[in-house]
């Protein structure tokens, strides 16, 4: 909302204020400054207030508002009076309005540093959350407007407005005067209010998804009244599904006196129905669809499911209606699914919800599913179906121009139904939430992800994200350092979330083979050593073996120490006429569920080929009880799971979403599980039609339970960093080198300006000087100290040592010379070339360490040998700024060339320490200063005691916005 000519000029509307944000219940409401064109609104607002909270805002009776309030609180110059609205429907149903005072609480101007805050929520409103988000708005206003105290005086019976201001984080001052409690908040965010902030973020966002995914009711709008269509065919698969709640029909072409439609009530319009509706499905054109959103908000519809198409992926005339879809609904407190969607499925006994095109509602299992894709979900389900694996939720979310994989990142860490993630994404809306989201919730249960249109260079269509510079080897790997399983296909994300859902986690990479085939484990063997697993030799039972046999074999090795998992290789049994028999697979696949039920707990995969029936029996569990299935690796590790929490509500009745109670709280630490040779409930043994894909699968268990092993004992910066860093001094050598009115595009510094600037943060680069000609080159040498090397810092020579550019060892004033005219006659004048004159390193091994801000990403910190093992052969490690001492070790370990490191082929190892160490500077200083746009630290040469950085370039801009900082808001349409 824009304000009207009356509205200061020397103070723009401040848009960028505006935001949706997700309430405590699910619902979304938008916050916005106040302006003049508001006053009616405001009054409306708070004739609808009750006295109490009258009399709370103002501390006594204050029935109305006169025109002389209405005019104060609708006129800001949004610097020193500041008032933000909460809107509904394009209603207030809360306000928060701070003024600037000086230290005797009088109206001030900057350089004030403190205002006094008040708030007033709607009665009807309260307990949603409202004052809390609106807390967060106005404090990131504030810090903005160099505001850095609040204010506030409470009475003493407003516990809820007292609760905001006490759950806030925020560091804060109590005392009571003169019958009021007098508060002070310090708007510095802290480690506290961030977490505050981020579980509210994360409750709400759950909530919001958990509306949809359990109502009580579901109405879709665009039923057909002949069989067919999208609209009929979303209808019948409800019904199919046996969904428990209330059904409805609605269309407007509905003839009056038709009642029903396939069983349920029909209705020409939401208003008709005369019940609430928790869930539309909407299947109607794209052209009718303002209407139909305008009928839900309008009848209180908690959330919507748009299958129509026509959006964005149309084009430029989509993806504006597109945007006006999405501001449509969350101004009446919808959240959307689509559009362009596939539609959503949730497979609880309580709920049983198929509001989607699938013809089949799969079975109930441990595995969340959301895609982006239609085509991608139908291939998923279809295939999760062939192998007996089961589902908690389905979603197929179009566009995802609300809803996202986030959000369900949010809901499936805390459902007790889910086990396992599985998303197929074709664009990341915010990766630094995904990273934070996913970290967490890899932390108790995998997350599986296929990243499609990953060499495209193009966002799919419909799809508005922030352009990312990064490559697709950067992003996994930042994946990775986030927990994520990161596959290439959704076959293998499925081979990897059977496994994950139903066997315990590995405790190492340690694999027993065992099976009636010697080629199979032969295979088998080779496809653990490409995985980097640790095989034993496969155990031949013969073709003669029998299901007691393997019995008895995974039993042997189930209870071996030095086994952390097993693979069993099966083919068909050879009859005594010499020709081959299918055998029976139900009696095998109960043989290994036997073995698997009285053996310690470690996961089992089998490989089989062609024995009939094998697959389908090993896939039925032989208990369909939530699990606590602990793994041996660690007693902190725990299982995939879920955090203890209790199951989600059903928003009509109350009642648990799950078909069971909550799960117990995770077993004690050295809780190993039933007694040896105890039955214990065993669920899906996944099987693979190929030994390569089962081990691929093994292969990511393994490494993801090693990440869930370190992620439980986390990293940290080391203390002697704090000693060596003059943070104060880089700030000020920043902002001097920015200047008052820096370029936008940012600037590069100078040799010296990037050598002092890295000085600050202990970092040491060896100076060099420059050469014009021959004789600046010598008297440069003697004032460095021979040996001495010769280098062109021209662009397109910089660090080519292979074209010429860079002389080393040069021991006197003769080689110098000698160097100098060879330089210039093969490669160009001295104008072109630049060349300088530096001091001779220690031998070493040379590296490059970069970091650089991504816009989408966030900074990353970048390691690899210098030259062509980087440049060449994409040999470079990466990891999220800021850097712990385990990232940066991890970092320089990750690469394929990192034997060189450490002493390959008799070489001396480097100094692996000092490496370290130069890694978390250089992610302190990004961290600590977001202007540092870039670092690239190239040569640096890494000898047997210490290192040497030979060259360095650094970039300045003024900083990026840091979204995942501020308050909690939805993304933009």
């Amino acid at each position: 909302m824009q304000p009207s000519p009356e509205q200061s000029p020397h103070h723009a509307y401040p848009d960028h204020w505006e935001a949706d944000v997700v309430l405590r219940d699910g619902g979304t409401a938008r916050i916005r400054p106040i302006t003049t064109d508001d006053a009616d609104r405001l009054v409306s607002f708070y004739e609808q207030v009750s006295d109490e909270s009258k009399y709370y805002r103002f501390f006594a009776p204050y029935p109305r508002l006169s025109a002389k309030d209405v005019h104060r609180f609708t006129h800001h110059d949004y610097v020193d009076r500041v008032g933000l609205a909460v809107t509904v429907g394009g209603e207030f149903i809360a306000t928060v309005r701070y003024d600037r005072i000086n230290a005797q609480g009088r109206p001030a101007s900057a350089p004030a540093d403190e205002a006094e805050v008040a708030f007033l929520v709607q009665d009807a409103h309260q307990g949603r959350g409202v004052a809390s988000a609106l807390l967060e708005h106005i404090a990131a206003v504030a810090r903005e407007r160099g505001i850095r105290r609040f204010a506030a005086e409470v009475l003493p019976a407003n516990n809820k407005m007292i609760k905001v201001f006490r759950d806030a984080g925020y560091t804060q001052q109590r005392s009571f005067e003169d019958g009021s409690v007098h508060l002070t908040l310090d708007l510095e965010p802290t480690a506290e209010s961030l977490a505050v902030q981020r579980a509210r973020e994360q409750r709400a966002e759950a909530r919001s998804v958990q509306r949809l995914l359990a109502p009580g009711s579901v109405a879709v709008i665009g039923a057909g009244r002949t069989p067919g269509g999208v609209g009929r065919t979303v209808l019948r698969n409800l019904l199919g599904a046996g969904f428990t709640g209330r059904t409805y029909a609605v269309n407007s072409a509905f003839a009056a006196d038709q009642a029903t439609i396939d069983g349920v009530p029909a209705h020409r319009s939401l208003g008709e129905i005369g019940e609430p509706v928790d869930l539309a499905v909407v299947a109607v054109p794209a052209d009718r669809v303002p209407e139909a959103v305008a009928d839900c908000g309008e009848h209180g519809v908690q959330g919507l499911v748009v299958l129509s198409a026509g959006y964005a992926e149309w084009g430029a005339e989509g993806r504006e209606r597109q945007r006006e879809l999405v501001r449509q609904a969350r101004s009446y407190g919808m959240r959307i699914i689509g559009p362009n969607a596939f539609g959503i499925i949730n497979n609880s006994e309580a709920v049983r919800l198929n509001a989607s095109l699938a013809p089949e509602r799969p079975a109930s299992g441990r595995i969340g599913l959301f895609t982006q894709s239609g085509a991608i979900g139908i291939a998923l389900l279809s295939g999760l179906y062939r192998r007996g694996a089961g589902l908690s939720t389905f979603i197929s979310a179009g566009n995802r121009a609300d809803i996202s994989g986030n959000d369900f990142l949010q809901y499936w860490y805390e459902d007790p139904d889910t086990d396992v993630a599985l998303l197929y994404l074709e664009s990341l809306g915010n990766p630094r939430k995904f990273t934070r989201l996913a970290r967490r919730t890899a932390a108790v249960k995998p997350v599986v992800v296929v990243k499609g249109a990953r060499h495209s260079g193009s966002t799919p269509p419909g799809h508005a994200v922030p352009v990312s510079r990064i490559p697709d080897a950067t992003v996994s790997a930042l994946m990775r350092q986030a927990g994520v399983i990161r596959v290439d296909t959704v076959t293998e994300m499925v081979d990897a979330g059977l496994l994950l859902a139903d066997q315990p986690l590995p405790a190492g990479g340690r694999v027993a083979i065992l099976g009636n085939s010697e080629s199979l484990g032969l295979l088998t063997y080779d496809a653990c050593l490409a995985e980097g697993l640790r095989p034993r030799p496969p155990v031949d039972l013969t073709t003669a073996a029998t299901p007691q046999d393997f019995r008895d074999a995974l039993s042997a090795a189930l209870a071996d120490d030095g086994c952390d998992a097993v693979v069993v290789t099966a083919i068909p049994w050879v009859g005594e006429n010499g020709e081959a028999e299918s055998g029976d697979g139900e009696v095998l696949a109960t043989a290994l569920h036997a073995a698997a039920a009285t053996g310690p707990a470690k996961p089992v995969a089998v490989v089989h080929v062609e024995i009939g029936g094998l697959a389908e029996a090993l896939a039925a569990a032989t208990s369909t009880v939530a699990q606590q299935r602990p793994s041996t690796a660690s007693p902190a590790l725990g299982v995939p799971g879920r955090p203890a929490a209790e199951a989600p509500r059903r928003p009509d009745t109350g009642r648990a979403a799950t078909g069971r109670p909550a799960p117990a709280p995770d077993k004690a630490a050295g809780d190993d599980g039933p007694a040896p040779g105890a039955p214990r409930p065993v669920g899906r043994i996944p099987a693979y039609p190929a030994a390569e894909r089962a081990v691929r699968a093994l292969a990511e268990a393994v490494r993801y339970a090693q990440w869930r092993r370190q992620a439980a004992v986390p990293g940290k910066v080391p203390e002697f960093l704090d000693d060596t860093i003059d943070e104060p001094a880089a700030g000020t050598l920043i902002q001097t080198l920015l200047g008052q009115d820096p370029d936008p595009r940012g600037r590069p510094l100078e040799h010296d300006e990037a050598r002092e600037l890295l000085a600050c943060y202990g970092i040491t680069v060896r100076p060099t000087l420059p050469a014009p000609g021959p004789e600046e080159a010598v008297a440069a040498a003697a004032r460095l100290g021979y040996p001495v090397a010769l280098k062109t810092t021209a662009p397109h020579l910089r660090h080519r040592a292979d074209l010429g550019g860079v002389r080393l060892d040069l021991d006197g004033e003769p080689a110098l010379r000698r160097a100098y005219g060879e330089l210039t006659d093969l490669l160009g004048k001295p104008a072109e070339l630049r060349p300088v004159v530096q001091s001779m390193a220690p031998r070493g091994v040379d590296t490059v360490v970069r970091a650089t801000i991504d816009p989408a990403a966030g900074a990353v910190l970048s390691f690899g040998l210098a030259g062509a093992p980087s440049e060449l052969l994409g040999d470079t490690a990466h990891r999220l700024v800021p850097a712990t001492d385990r990232d940066a070790a991890e970092l320089i370990r990750s690469i394929r060339a990192a034997p060189v490191l450490f002493g390959w082929r008799g070489s001396a190892p480097v100094d692996t320490a000092a490496l370290e160490e130069l890694l978390l500077r250089v992610s302190r200083l990004v961290d600590d200063h977001p202007e540092v746009v870039s670092i690239a630290l190239e040569p640096v040469v890494v000898a047997t005691q210490g290192l040497t950085v030979l060259g360095a370039s650094v970039r300045l801009s003024p900083p990026p916005a840091r979204t995942d900082l501020g308050p909690r808001r939805l993304s933009n349409y």
